[in-house]
């Protein structure tokens, strides 16, 4: 079995609208300042547009945006980040390591699980080993790999030799270690991402059930999945954390089209909208005024190649390049998606430590340069190339332009190839059943430039869907992980990305920016580093 996968891709940031399309707004809107009418929320409430989590609701299955959204309200791990990438402890107390490899953690006392039982050290142990057992078959498995033990309860095949990692110990309720089997200076960073969250016994007797109806320890309880329609939570009042809610509940709401939400939004019957749609995008400044949300965040938008499909089996990188090339971010950024994106520089998005300018000409546009890459490295079998996307998220526009370009320019046809809901695109490129390149969308789990190549080009990393796998990129991952500081990891995986450029396991487009907005009965309402909505911060009118 593969390692796991990581961090979160993200749904549908696809603010794409040709600079012709018409207006939005519809017909009989109010310029969206009616006030909340949603039937079914209870008082206090606040709605989002989420869909359905392609998984159970169990921190360490879930690595898409939607699924994410719900586990950071009903759980909480050690440690989070400001809106500027800053650690900010919440379970934790402290986190300290005197050499990157031993980590002593020392818990906040008094905090509980929504079934009023003690979140201990030893709640955190026994999650982290079972989230790491090959046997529980868990996406986000990879991310325990560093911790001494792993490769015993997570061996490359067969059967685990045990059910524990030798490098977890819990000293006493509010202390425990960990162990790694070599240092790595970013370790701490990583324990913000929610994958490291604690489990109540309670789980442990029911897995399949708890994940219909989790019990954590965050600001929001757990109270009803009606599935496809709605997940509603309710403020935790006991919570102890600095992120406590300041509204009553949250109701994540499913849409079929970000058009259908954005409607919703205008007549009141939803509060805040993660991302405005094609159709809308030229015209949501003008309805919503200053209730838009338009801000950067750490999240990039890329093109990932099937390293197992037909167009890319042995390829050479200069294919790649050359399809790179063949692509006009300038034009599309500016006219299909409205300049709401920059055309990215670089593997990593500016807002994470490390992030660089790579001085290259593999992100720009010339057609004849792609055309003599393309042929020296031997051209596309089949002198084809598809982009699958999925449907739901509004980025058919952008495909398609991009398809264009690389037809225009280099004269490999190029097919967009739709499916119909993120939900089937992330089960078609887990089960390598994607024909040429796929829409890679990326959001940091942590504010560093590692998170956006180990956890994506690592072979063993599982949200490694292209399958790609460089001894020579593994090497130089190594050299970061093992490195003497966090500065020097850092330094390091900056020179890994400069080798990723030669390689061309994906191919960045641009850095992601969310444009949504929120009705007249909310306010607070603001961003995080990941581009997450803060809910926890959102109030009631």
């Amino acid at each position: 079995m593969r390692g796991a996968k990581s961090a979160k891709w993200v749904a549908g940031a696809a603010i794409i609208a040709l600079a012709a399309t018409a207006c939005g707004g519809g017909d009989g809107d109010d310029g969206g300042n009616a006030a909340s009418k949603e039937k079914g929320k209870p008082a206090g409430y606040v709605s989002v547009d989420v869909g359905e989590p392609q998984k159970p609701l169990i921190p360490a299955d879930t690595n898409e945006q939607l699924g994410s959204y719900v586990i950071q309200a009903l759980f909480t791990q050690l440690l989070e980040f400001d809106h500027k990438g800053n650690i900010v402890y919440t379970n934790a107390e402290s986190v300290k390591s005197d050499d990157n490899k031993t980590w002593t953690v020392k818990l906040k006392a008094g905090w509980k699980f929504h079934d009023g039982t003690p979140v201990t050290a030893a709640s955190y142990v026994k999650a982290w080993n079972w989230y790491a057992n090959i046997k529980n078959n868990q996406q986000n498995a990879f991310w325990f790999e560093d911790i001494k033990g792993y490769a015993d309860v997570h061996p490359e095949k067969g059967d685990p030799k045990g059910t524990e990692m030798s490098g977890l110990k819990a000293v006493d309720d509010n202390t425990f270690t960990i162990e790694l089997t070599k240092p790595v200076p970013y370790f701490e960073y990583k324990l913000g991402y929610y994958t490291f969250a604690p489990l109540p016994e309670t789980f442990y007797k029911d897995p399949k059930a708890f994940g219909q109806a989790p019990v954590g320890n965050g600001p929001y309880i757990f109270e009803k999945w009606d599935h496809k329609k709605l997940i509603r939570v309710k403020a935790n009042p006991d919570y102890q954390g600095p992120n406590k809610a300041k509204n009553k509940g949250i109701l994540f709401k499913n849409y079929a089209t970000v058009e259908a939400a954005y409607q919703d939004l205008l007549s009141g019957n939803l509060d805040m909208i993660r991302q405005v749609g094609p159709k809308d995008l030229p015209k949501y400044k003008q309805d919503l005024g200053d209730r838009t949300v338009d801000e950067p965040y750490a999240a990039v938008q890329s093109l990932v190649p099937a390293f197992y499909a037909k167009p890319f089996k042995d390829v050479d990188p200069k294919v790649i390049q050359g399809l790179s090339m063949g692509i006009d971010r300038d034009t599309i950024t500016k006219t299909v998606l409205n300049g709401t994106r920059e055309p990215a520089t670089s593997f990593t998005p500016p807002g994470v430590a490390g992030n660089q300018h790579l001085d290259t000409d593999a992100f720009k546009f010339d057609p004849a340069q792609a055309k003599k890459l393309i042929k020296d490295g031997g051209g596309v079998p089949g002198n084809k190339v598809w982009i699958q996307y999925n449907a739901d998220g509004g980025h058919k526009e952008w495909v398609t332009a991009v398809c264009e370009s690389i037809r225009n320019s280099t004269g490999v046809d190029c097919i967009p190839d739709a499916k119909p809901d993120f939900q089937t695109d992330l089960e078609a490129r887990d089960n390598d059943q994607v024909k040429g390149m796929y829409r890679g969308g990326w959001v940091a789990d942590y504010p560093l430039n590692v998170n956006f190549m180990r956890e994506l080009y690592s072979t063993t990393a599982e949200a490694n869907n292209g399958r790609f796998s460089d001894k020579e990129v593994d090497a130089e991952f190594k050299k970061g992980d093992n490195a003497a500081t966090l500065d020097e990891s850092i330094k390091a995986y900056q020179e890994a990305e400069k080798l990723i450029l030669k390689k061309m396991p994906a191919i960045p487009l641009w850095n992601y920016k969310i444009n949504g907005g929120y009705g007249k009965s909310v306010d607070n309402v603001s961003i995080d580093f990941r581009g997450d909505y803060v809910m926890t911060d959102v109030t009631v009118k």
